[in-house]
């Protein structure tokens, strides 16, 4: 892998879902060695530190979803300091913090890119609109967000929108999807590797085709790994762990693929929760993980 100018951003935040905790995702990455793994790998690491987050003593209920105004502001801040750092030069990577997240990074990557591929490595699809959401909880919303669907206020951070098109995702590992989900993958016609294709295809021939899909007509590729995408046993860290999921060796594999294709222009790892890990096992596995991704070999 080339060596590259990695920017890392920490988004501390909790209010997209419920479970507290993930708000310590970004500190726990960074205390399993996250920084100096990517140096020793050759590449320049610029640590820009945490967004701000702004936090309220009882959750705010707007337009059926939690926490609407903070996620909005702290996505905006996020989106601000993405274009800021690819302007600058530097690889995007970032840390969450719940999962909706993703909604300022991709507002802030697709400035610059406008037919951006996205990899959606997570144990759900995160399609869900105010509509069909059972929660209200935004970490469920990201992916429907970024493609223009669902409320305004959160469509429209960036100035635009849609963010990305539904042609250019491709969802890895799914495993719990909603019953709007559903019918959303089916409408828009996204591409899917639910368990049952990792099992039946393999890793292998999955990230293959994956890579294949997200590299067709596009002028980026962004990364967005939910821990949760992996099995509980690897990564029991996370506040909405799935039975079943891709294995650690998978992940490994996936990510290795990934870096010898040379496609990726930004990433995110999200969803890491301190207080529900053992002895911060899967800040460990991300770190890991992130490893394969820049480039680490075993010979």
């Amino acid at each position: 892998m080339n060596k590259l100018k990695v920017g890392v951003i920490g988004v501390p935040m909790d209010l997209g879902q419920n479970r507290r905790g993930v708000d310590m995702g970004p500190s726990a990455i960074r205390y399993a060695g996250l920084i100096s793994r990517l140096e020793s790998l050759g590449h320049e690491v610029k640590d820009f530190g945490d967004i701000t987050i702004e936090r309220r003593s009882e959750e705010q209920v707007s337009a059926g979803l939690k926490n609407l105004s903070q996620v909005i502001h702290a996505n905006d801040l996020l989106r601000q300091q993405v274009e800021s750092i690819e302007e600058e030069g530097y690889f995007p990577l970032v840390l969450g913090g719940d999962h909706s997240i993703a909604i300022g990074t991709l507002a802030g990557v697709t400035k610059k890119r406008k037919q951006l591929g996205v990899i959606w490595y997570d144990a759900h699809g995160d399609l869900n609109t105010g509509d069909t959401s059972p929660s209200g909880n935004i970490h469920g919303m990201p992916l429907a967000v970024s493609l223009g669907l669902g409320e305004e206020s959160l469509t429209s951070i960036g100035g635009f929108a849609p963010k990305i098109k539904p042609e250019h995702i491709v969802i890895v590992g799914a495993r719990s999807l909603d019953d709007g989900e559903k019918e959303l993958i089916k409408e828009k016609g996204i591409k899917i590797f639910t368990m049952h294709e990792i099992d039946r295809l393999g890793m292998t021939k999955v990230m293959e085709q994956a890579i294949e899909h997200v590299g067709a007509g596009t002028d980026g590729v962004h990364l967005s790994l939910d821990l949760d995408g992996l099995d509980p046993n690897d990564a029991p860290g996370v506040g909405t762990p799935v039975l079943g999921g891709i294995s650690y060796r998978e992940s490994h594999l996936a990510m290795e693929m990934l870096a010898e294709a040379g496609i990726l222009t930004s990433t995110e790892f999200v969803e890491v929760n301190p207080i529900l890990d053992e002895r911060n096992k899967t800040a460990e596995v991300a770190v890991a993980l992130m490893g394969s991704l820049f480039g680490e070999k075993l010979l």
